[in-house]
């Protein structure tokens, strides 16, 4: 790999983005470093995407167009018509500090087995002013299965796809995304992607403004068929980090993260929840209690977390 400036492939999956994507596609126009090229592959929107994406004359950007066929399908054209040595895969709304790329290139190093990641903090209502860094999130270098195993415990990890920088020959031994999963389909694949490479790399002066609280957002999706994604996702990542190392800690991160399904899902999807509550057995049990605050708190309190979570999926039903 050529170390000082490398190709640089941003694969973009876009969907009904077009109240966001000019900004976004901005903030990678704006990078300090240039040897880029951006992959956006259209699949099916039905807004104004197309036009906004028709309109891009920047020779470094490359549109394709398809039917829908989800996000995991989009990102992995997007990768197919890809040529650089090292790929980010981004959200079509999110946001990068004007260093990042420049950064997390000089990171690696010219490193192929080693991944680039950076800090990151969430914004609201399409305004920067509510932007806030997550201060608890690991900035430290380190080997995978320890970064991990640190991240997830005690919390959920934020694995967002913009975050990395993985260089083309860890994807060509990882694989690609898992297209039969939908929601939380980024944690199967970058469990999966980061327990490729020899170590993750923390990559200063880089931030992702991740845009938050989108009613349509992959992220907001209850389907039963987001419910079953969002199983077997959680599956199929503990299963890679067992695999890497079979222990206690990592069994109690496994069965923390299948409670947390229970938790999510009940009492709307009573099938994965059954299922996560036998996995949360088969670890060993998990500790983590049932976030609530306020109101919910005191309910759960006096009524138990069962029947505060199904009075609230009635509430929200008749709302």
């Amino acid at each position: 790999m050529e170390k000082n400036t490398p190709l640089v492939s941003v694969c973009m999956p876009a969907y009904n983005a077009g109240e966001y994507i000019a900004d976004t596609i901005k903030s990678i126009t704006a990078q300090s470093y240039t040897t880029w090229e951006l992959i956006v592959v259209n699949d099916g929107s039905t807004d104004d995407t197309a036009d906004i994406l028709n309109q891009l004359t920047d020779p470094r950007i490359k549109v394709y167009n398809q039917e829908n066929k989800g996000q995991c399908a989009a990102a992995n054209q997007a990768f197919q018509f890809s040529s650089g040595e090292l790929i980010k895969f981004m959200d079509a709304d999110d946001l990068l500090s004007p260093n990042y790329i420049q950064n997390q290139v000089l990171a690696i190093n010219g490193d192929d087995n080693a991944i680039a990641f950076a800090a990151w903090g969430r914004f609201y209502n399409n305004s920067l002013a509510t932007f806030q860094l997550d201060d608890d999130f690991l900035k430290v270098s380190m080997k995978p299965i320890d970064w991990l195993i640190a991240s997830m415990t005690g919390k959920q990890v934020m694995l967002q796809c913009a975050l990395w920088l993985i260089p083309r020959k860890i994807l060509e031994v990882s694989g690609l995304w898992n297209e039969t999963l939908s929601l939380i389909n980024d944690f199967e694949f970058f469990i999966r992607v980061l327990l490729c490479a020899h170590e993750l790399r923390f990559t200063n002066d880089a931030i992702l403004y991740y845009r938050s609280g989108l009613a349509q957002s992959l992220s907001a999706t209850t389907s039963a068929s987001g419910a079953e994604s969002a199983y077997h996702s959680i599956n199929l990542g503990t299963q890679y980090l067992l695999k890497q190392e079979a222990s206690d800690r990592v069994n109690r991160i496994a069965a923390d993260c299948f409670q947390r399904l229970v938790y999510n899902f009940y009492p709307q999807h009573k099938t994965i929840v059954n299922l996560s509550e036998l996995k949360v057995k088969e670890l060993g049990g998990s500790s983590i209690t049932f976030p609530a605050g306020g109101y919910t708190k005191i309910l759960a309190s006096i009524l138990g977390w069962k029947t505060t979570q199904y009075l609230k999926f009635i509430f929200k039903k008749r709302a």
